[in-house]
């Protein structure tokens, strides 16, 4: 199903600022048994960005209405929010009085191998490196080019996912993932002041390891500091938790830590559960 604007269509005005600067911003949700999961945190980076971008913010009921309405049917799935500057005139001054495109659509569930939540992943370091720029840093704003170009390096299906570095060497995030490492009884994630997207689940991650006696720290990361991790794992609100087995043709152990937080994140219904996707299997 896809909502523009309320409405059943996929039709988009090609006057879209969206389409033209990527003036926008959009949420990933999994969807289970018809409802989309983490709701509250997926809205508070939604509102916050529009704040940041000076957006007009959506009305926050009726979006969670049409959220509703497109997820209904759906047992196990993924929704997609979108929020442009709506149409505008030449040039890239916004305008004074922008009138915003909503869009709202569903998707199947990404076709995941099952084994990659606990025999772990396979995972690159990516030749294309992030720009950086502390005013939008955080954001899951739509323009997404370095993600696109770093996604194009592999295509071997073995490749889970690909790092990407910022031009001085730190580590920053995977194309599609956050990334945590293990040492010595903490847990370390990238600092994004200056760019990457902070993920719904690394916040989730970030509040719940605490919960588990894992002190959480997020921190400048470099390959070096990479090569001597304890564990290593990726996390997004779709892929939850996947631990990181190779990176770059060094091996890691696949350890207890990202399967103890994979079950707490479970718990808490911030995953999708396994009762939605074995009848989705079965269906």
């Amino acid at each position: 199903m896809v909502l523009v604007n309320g409405i059943a269509t996929e039709a988009l005005g090609v006057r879209d600022r969206g389409l033209h600067y990527g003036d926008g911003l959009f949420e990933t949700l999994a969807v289970s048994q018809g409802r989309p999961l983490c709701w509250d945190p997926h809205m508070a980076r939604l509102l916050a960005g529009c704040e940041r971008l000076r957006l007009p913010c959506p009305d926050a009921d009726g979006l969670r209405k049409e959220a509703r309405e497109a997820c209904a049917a759906l047992p196990l799935g993924v929704l997609k929010i979108l929020i442009t500057r709506g149409a505008g005139g030449r040039g890239y001054r916004p305008p004074r009085e922008p009138v915003p495109t909503r869009i709202v659509m569903t998707r199947p569930w990404p076709p995941y191998p099952p084994g990659n939540t606990e025999t772990g992943v396979t995972v690159i370091i990516c030749q294309t490196r992030l720009g950086t720029n502390p005013g939008l840093a955080g954001l899951k704003h739509l323009n997404r080019l370095e993600q696109v170009l770093a996604r194009s390096e592999w295509d071997d299906p073995g490749i889970a996912e690909g790092l990407m570095l910022d031009a001085t060497g730190r580590v920053v995030e995977g194309t599609m993932t956050n990334l945590f490492m293990l040492s010595r009884g903490r847990l370390l994630t990238p600092a994004l002041d200056e760019a990457g997207v902070a993920g719904v689940m690394r916040r989730l991650i970030l509040e719940t390891a605490p919960d588990l006696g894992l002190p959480a720290t997020e921190c400048s990361l470099n390959l070096r500091d990479l090569n001597a991790a304890d564990e290593l794992f990726l996390s997004n609100s779709l892929v939850g938790v996947w631990p990181v087995r190779e990176l770059a043709g060094r091996a890691f152990k696949v350890g207890p830590v990202a399967r103890r937080l994979r079950q707490e994140l479970g718990s808490r219904g911030y995953l999708a559960t396994t009762a939605a996707m074995d009848k989705r299997s079965s269906g």
